[in-house]
């Protein structure tokens, strides 16, 4: 049972905690229906992502056994045999849609749905183009970010969809330069695409999204809308937590070499993960501060 579990890959579960930003930015963590709703989202694709994952590791067979980590890996280390891993995949992927059904909420199912297309494209024919790959990934979160706002039927903000757009893109651009870096002259065998990016090229990214992304979030506290919504403008005090957040993530990448694997990054790196629990506090704090009245 405990091999079945693996395979699952849990610890990508952490990628959908994107769910929750509809919850907290729409000030609906004050409901209980939209708190166990959200959950329930979130429960579903955890299911859905590592039917995903599972596809993705079938389809990179070949790759990964030659990869030092990723070798490793159940399908690759013929641990479980492709055949039952495709089967799990397909149970895993069905039952989360058959779930999302019975939310009785058409956008969220067609969310999951869009996601899991995406990401079957992606497996079987985006990763290979260069500067597509990574928008592919990148728009997987915020996707996620999307189906946490439509199950609870409210709107996000389309400046927080920018930013997560953007903090995606700079997850995923650093886990290329991290993967070149770290797997040498075997970068291309093990991803091809690699073979079409430079560090140079990957640096200029990573310079423009972690500077739009700054720039973006600070835009969005300060956005006469938001004001308004929220009814304050200490929105703007959370942004030394993010700028430390983005600046600590970049230590990691260029110095310490170990965000090819970003889950792994960031539960590892304790600085990291305490910025990111005090920003969410910080969030919680000023948002009730102000709406408590309202409720």
């Amino acid at each position: 049972m405990f091999t079945y579990a693996k395979l699952l890959r849990p610890q990508q579960w952490i990628k959908n905690f994107f769910l929750f930003a509809g919850l907290i930015f729409s000030l609906q963590f004050y409901h209980i229906e939209s708190i166990l709703t959200t959950i329930y989202a979130f429960f579903i694709f955890c299911i859905l992502s590592s039917g995903v994952h599972i596809i993705n590791d079938i389809i990179d067979y070949e790759e990964d056994r030659i990869h030092p980590i990723k070798s490793q890996r159940l399908i690759s280390a013929g641990t479980i045999s492709r055949t039952s891993a495709g089967i799990i995949a397909i149970i895993l992927a069905l039952s989360a849609l058959i779930l999302a059904l019975l939310l009785m909420n058409n956008y969220f199912f067609f969310t999951c749905l869009l996601y899991l297309v995406m990401m079957i494209m992606y497996s079987l024919k985006v990763k290979h183009i260069i500067i597509l790959d990574i928008l592919f990934v990148a728009i997987g979160y915020v996707l996620r970010a999307i189906a946490g706002a439509v199950a609870i039927r409210v709107e996000i903000s389309s400046w927080l969809l920018l930013c997560t757009l953007l903090l995606a893109l700079f997850i995923v651009v650093s886990k290329r330069r991290t993967e070149i870096i770290a797997l040498g002259q075997e970068a291309t065998k093990h991803r091809k695409i690699l073979s079409q990016y430079s560090i140079d090229l990957l640096n200029q990214m990573i310079a423009i999204v972690t500077s739009a992304c700054i720039v973006s979030y600070c835009l969005y506290t300060l956005a006469p809308e938001t004001i308004a919504k929220f009814h304050t403008r200490n929105l703007i005090l959370t942004t030394p937590f993010v700028i430390y957040g983005i600046f600590r993530y970049l230590y990691i990448t260029y110095k310490k070499l170990e965000t090819d694997i970003p889950e792994k990054a960031l539960l590892n790196d304790t600085p990291l993960l305490i910025c990111i629990v005090a920003w969410i506090v910080v969030c919680l704090l000023i948002l009730t501060k102000n709406n408590h009245l309202l409720y």
